[in-house]
């Protein structure tokens, strides 16, 4: 009995951070570029008691033996980079990627981030900047007489001007990359990731080839929650949290019987 109370606290110790899971990707529901956390859970160490497979007599053997397990716990949280919804707006600095691919940013420390969050502005330089700042990589420097701003699916970002209004001139090339597996980049907040082990070197190149994603220019990248899902997942956490504080209870009451009567 007392082993089945900690078997169910860690049962209370997983739902519960499955719960923050789900609370953090209903939270972001809105955010631009998000992409949904799952958490995996895995069983603990066994107390094997009898081995499976040995020898109950000399001529046969255990078929199953005696394993009891010690709980459960969560080994880790899974992202999932399927595609948001693409949404159109009107601001000529939005913009989102069309399939595979981050948008480069460069860190104060010199350092290069990755986003999803196409949500890009000027500086009092002209610099093309994050909404925290962030300039893009390869920079973008828009011109102060600047009339009209276009960015073309490869990422060639030209202009047209007040001197020469007509003719477009290119000012730049925005550069994606791509990793190996995305899943294992480090989420800093910011709508940022940084570079892993895990998630492999960045494959940097132009949008539109080798399998990176198109750039779409007044367009924004929803996030990949689903409310219904995420409040479903909520429900069988809610009901799995409560089993096992039934367990508790029950054991509790069993160890109070045996207490009492003895």
């Amino acid at each position: 009995m007392l082993s089945a109370l900690w078997v169910s606290k860690t049962g209370l110790s997983a739902q519960d951070m499955n719960l923050t899971t789900i609370s953090n990707n209903l939270a972001n529901v809105s955010t631009t570029g998000f992409k949904r956390d799952r958490a995996e859970f895995q069983d603990l160490l066994y107390q094997v008691r009898r081995q499976p497979g040995a020898q109950s007599t000399q001529d046969s053997q255990l078929p199953s033996g005696l394993q009891l397990g010690t709980g459960v716990r969560i080994v880790g949280t899974q992202k999932n980079f399927t595609e948001g919804s693409l949404q159109t707006t009107d601001q000529p600095l939005d913009m989102a990627i069309n399939g595979r691919g981050f948008f480069q940013v460069l860190m104060p420390d010199g350092t290069v981030s990755y986003t999803r969050d196409g949500t890009f502005h000027l500086n009092a330089d002209g610099q093309v900047v994050t909404a925290n700042g962030f300039p893009l990589e390869p920079a973008i420097v828009v011109p102060a007489e600047t009339r009209t701003f276009t960015v073309g699916e490869d990422g060639t970002v030209s202009v047209t001007t007040a001197n020469n209004n007509a003719t477009p001139q290119i000012i730049g090339n925005i550069q994606t990359a791509d990793f190996i597996n995305p899943a294992g980049l480090q989420a800093v907040g910011n709508n940022l990731f940084m570079e892993t082990a895990a998630s492999g070197a960045p494959q940097n190149g132009t949008p539109g080839l080798n399998g990176l994603g198109t750039v779409m220019q007044a367009t924004l990248e929803n996030s990949n929650v689903s409310t219904v899902e995420e409040l479903v997942n909520m429900i069988t956490t809610q009901r799995a949290y409560e089993m096992n504080s039934k367990v508790i209870s029950t054991a509790d009451q069993m160890l109070g019987f045996v207490t009492q009567n003895l």
